[in-house]
């Protein structure tokens, strides 16, 4: 149930982080700007839905992603100067992490409409908590390029800040990047972690050489976060240092909601 009102939420882009998967991961003032907002424009309407539908909320959405952010854009700037409230969130997190809504947010402070963030979930956040390396200094890079070359040359880039690195990875390119980090980074330690809050999260620490083999051998399924950390210790073998949530859950298994 959404949290009682604290009156009228006043005209503006709220950029409201939401959960990276577990549905009970958000607070009640996300709930409130969700549940009061006159529009919420969401990266997958789909996964928002099922958010909005978990906590008994009903406000109107619209699609806004990278394919139609020029277009949608501008009918959600107008609307906004006309006085509307509109809740923007990603696919998960936070939004402007890796996606188009700094696009919106830009275009927002340009025309002089309010922009209010509701702070919340970031898979980055949650990794890094945990990794057990650290974190007071960090590079956030998202995703590498996807040529092998391009590729090379940023991770090189990034070994010469020589601070741990945080990387958003999907798992059909898993194992060419652990490759690069391992041809860049050498024995670094390395922690992947998958389905973050969700049912199957998994951490696993190594060398990115036991980190590829393992992946190559069993398949990889699910949202995946690397951290590389180039000061660590020497690593354990991959499944010497395993923290999981379900004891029974198989490398490959992935849920696409929390239970």
């Amino acid at each position: 149930m959404a949290p009682p009102g604290r009156g009228a939420l006043p005209a503006g882009l709220y950029v409201v982080a939401t959960p990276i998967g577990n549905l009970e991961d958000v607070t009640l003032r996300a709930l409130r700007v969700l549940r009061d907002a006159d529009l919420i424009a969401a990266e997958d309407t789909r996964r928002t839905r099922i958010l909005l539908q978990a906590h008994g909320l009903d406000t109107p959405l619209v699609s806004y992603h990278a394919h139609n952010q020029a277009r949608q854009g501008s009918a959600l700037l107008r609307r906004l100067q006309t006085g509307a409230r509109v809740a923007l969130v990603t696919d998960a997190g936070t939004p402007g992490i890796s996606d188009p809504g700094f696009h919106l947010v830009r275009a927002c402070r340009e025309a002089g409409v309010p922009v209010v963030p509701v702070p919340g979930p970031s898979a980055v956040a949650a990794v890094l908590s945990v990794a057990g390396v650290p974190a007071d200094r960090f590079v956030f890079e998202g995703f590498l390029p996807p040529r092998p070359g391009r590729r090379l040359a940023r991770l090189e880039a990034l070994r010469a800040l020589d601070r741990p690195v945080v990387l958003y990875e999907g798992p059909h390119r898993l194992a060419g990047t652990l490759a690069a980090i391992q041809t860049v980074f050498g024995d670094a330690e390395v922690v992947l972690a998958r389905e973050v809050t969700k049912r199957f999260e998994e951490f696993r620490r190594g060398t990115a050489g036991t980190l590829r083999a393992l992946v190559e051998q069993t398949g990889v399924r699910g949202e995946v976060t690397l951290v590389v950390n180039p000061h660590g210790a020497r690593p354990v073998d991959a499944g010497g240092d395993r923290d999981e949530v379900d004891a029974s859950a198989d490398w490959a298994d992935t849920e696409s909601l929390p239970q």
